[in-house]
């Protein structure tokens, strides 16, 4: 097994959820489950067991459990989101770290910090400075964090920094010029090409919805396993925000 794949099921009120750089759309709550139980199989069967933080029915984010925690190493820093009516989504993910037997630490008043901001790239942590994510947020994770380069980084345009950019297992950042100034960035030719997991060794997950970057990584030597995360797209979801992945 490659290690733990921290998730949790979408509850009845998820078509709720909050949006803000997208238009409204209908949420079909049965697909999402379908669609869900899909890439938590896609997980698993790249050797993620997947660990279930318990069910949070009154909060419609609830199933991006990224935003909740950031985990470096053993240490699991659970963050305080910036918007006030997800910050008790984070009790629960808390229990879940602490049950996994990780070491946790919080971030205080005034600090804001959503998960989806924070980028780990081999000894650098890039951190989106967004309108959920404030400087004294990321002060604290910095010195929560003393062994790393963290790189504040300025958004335009989208929620969070991995709205715009992730890490290829080879170190190269995968992400969109227009809403992210990063030097040597691969552009994907897809916005959800921007979206990646990493799975271990040459392993990544994508979204279905960008399937020309998806044969782009693979024609760089990647090992590519594409899931269909449309009704969470509509939520200005992506792939890395269902999920934390421990270990490994």
């Amino acid at each position: 097994m490659s290690g733990i794949a921290l998730v949790r099921k979408p509850g009845p009120r998820i078509a709720e959820g909050i949006v803000t750089h997208v238009e409204r759309e209908p949420v079909d709550r049965e697909r999402a489950l379908v669609q869900h139980d899909a890439y938590v199989a896609a997980l698993a069967g790249n050797g993620w067991r997947p660990a279930y933080a318990e069910l949070a029915d009154e909060l419609p984010d609830a199933p991006f459990v990224e935003d909740a925690v950031v985990v470096a190493g053993r240490l699991a820093v659970l963050t305080r989101p910036g918007a006030p009516e997800r910050r008790p989504e984070v009790e629960s993910v808390a229990r879940a770290v602490r049950e996994l037997g990780l070491k946790a630490a919080e971030i205080a008043p005034p600090g804001t910090l959503d998960g989806g901001d924070v980028l780990q790239a081999g000894p650098t942590v890039y951190v989106g400075r967004s309108a959920r994510t404030n400087d004294d947020g990321i002060a604290q994770l910095a010195a929560l964090l003393p062994d790393r380069q963290v790189v504040s980084v300025e958004l335009t345009g989208v929620l969070h920094l991995k709205s715009a950019v992730t890490a290829l297992p080879d170190g190269t950042l995968i992400g969109d010029p227009r809403h992210v100034d990063l030097p040597g960035l691969l552009v994907p030719l897809e916005e959800a090409g921007a979206h990646v997991v990493l799975l271990g060794g040459d392993r990544v997950l994508m979204a279905a919805s960008a399937p020309r970057t998806a044969a782009m990584l693979e024609k760089r030597g990647f090992n590519v396993t594409t899931v269909d995360i449309s009704e969470f797209e509509k939520l200005e979801g992506c792939v890395t925000c269902l999920s934390v992945l421990i270990g490994g």
